[in-house]
């Protein structure tokens, strides 16, 4: 049993819990072997590592494609929500939580005497504030922002894992993305998406219907070797007392030392939507990567692909209205000419939820790997696109 409840609570180690979206764990194992974590278990949303309070910190600002970083406290069990209020109450809160901050309780709750989770919430969030008021004299305020302490509770049965949720906000909220526009694709998938092209900055990045400039930016970000946690000035773990601020501006600086200024390739990015592109400039302007990225407006077909190789990648419309279907066939069939006629000796790019529209391409995919956008199932549909004339029209999704 992991449990952390030591004097030296930045040293000692327990269990920690990162999610993600379904079906990006692949990529937030690479990125966690990558800075020297081990790979305890893994799930479906969801990997299990360990270290201290502190390695959290790190994780959180480095990590692209992960969710949340939770840190477990304790592990207990509880048959009903009073045996919960009494092993929660048991905890040492009054080391953690300040009596006159602030905590929000979030949990994922499957216990047979439970029939609202957020009863679950409460009881839990009883045990937190009357364990300081006991203590201390003084009750911290609770409600459901998750901009200062957030505990999360996972109950499964009568089993219990109490958490904090060390980045509050979900990582995938970089700070960056002021203007969205319609159904824009969450910052840790782009980068997921982008690691699993393996694109890494030595060649030309072009993203023709860039929407809100997410994949733009994160290209960008990867480019650079920019610490996404960078932008943001807010994370859970700094609303715990004991927070370990000269290693937060520590690794902060070391970060941006080891953050390039330049990039070796050209990004470029276009929409046919003016309001789309000003937009991505806002963002990237945002990120601080507007210099870097070349933005213009114009249809995919009439965006530049400059020589010396690269990818180009395409996040079309995936037609969830049906009286869509028809004219985005059309469109589909046109990135196929685009990828054939214009983007040689690249690798292209079609990331799509809709299987049938991406048969349209008229081009046989290489690779065909598996995300999910927003409760959709997609494909990232990688095509090699030879520099003669050789030519494959069989279709294969």
């Amino acid at each position: 049993m992991y449990q952390i409840e030591k004097e030296n609570k930045g040293m000692e180690k327990s269990r920690i819990l990162i999610t993600c979206a379904k079906g990006i764990t692949p990529f937030l194992k690479e990125e966690l072997l990558l800075l020297g974590f081990p790979v305890l278990a893994e799930t479906i949303a969801g990997i299990a590592t360990e270290g201290t309070i502190d390695d959290t910190l790190r994780l959180n600002l480095l990590l692209r494609t992960g969710h949340r970083v939770l840190f477990l406290i304790r592990e207990f069990a509880a048959r009903d929500a009073e045996a919960l209020y009494r092993s929660v109450s048991e905890i040492a809160w009054e080391e953690y939580i300040a009596e006159d901050g602030y905590v929000c309780v979030t949990s994922s709750v499957d216990n047979p005497s439970i029939r609202d989770s957020r009863y679950a919430n409460v009881k839990c969030k009883d045990a937190i504030v009357d364990r300081i008021k006991e203590k201390c004299g003084q009750r911290p305020d609770s409600g459901p922002d998750q901009d200062r302490v957030v505990v999360n509770l996972y109950w499964k049965d009568d089993r219990c894992s109490v958490y904090f949720d060390t980045s509050g906000e979900p990582l995938s909220r970089r700070g960056y993305r002021k203007i969205p526009m319609s159904a824009p694709m969450q910052e840790t998938l782009a980068a997921a998406v982008i690691q699993a092209t393996g694109w890494n900055g030595s060649a030309h990045f072009i993203n023709p219907m860039c929407g809100s400039g997410t994949l733009a930016i994160e290209a960008a970000l990867i480019a650079l070797n920019r610490a996404p946690g960078l932008l943001r000035d807010n994370y859970g773990f700094m609303h715990l007392n004991g927070f370990n601020e000269s290693l937060w501006n520590y690794l902060r600086a070391k970060a941006k030392k080891e953050s390039k200024k330049t990039l070796d390739c050209r990004i470029i990015a276009t929409d046919i939507r003016r309001e789309a592109v000003e937009a991505a400039k806002k963002n990237a302007a945002t990120a601080g990567v507007e210099h870097l990225i070349e933005f213009a407006v114009c249809d995919y077909s009439g965006t530049t692909v400059p020589d010396g190789g690269g990818l180009v990648i395409l996040n079309p419309e995936y037609g969830e209205r049906m009286g869509k279907i028809k004219e985005l066939e059309s469109m589909y069939k046109g990135i196929g000419d685009y990828f054939k006629q214009k983007c040689r000796g690249y690798t292209g790019y079609l990331f799509t939820g809709n299987p049938d529209l991406a048969k349209k391409v008229g081009l046989k995919a290489k690779r065909r790997i598996q995300f999910f956008n927003s409760g959709i199932e997609c494909r990232l549909l990688e095509y090699e696109l030879y520099e003669g004339s050789r030519k494959n029209t069989n279709t294969d999704v």
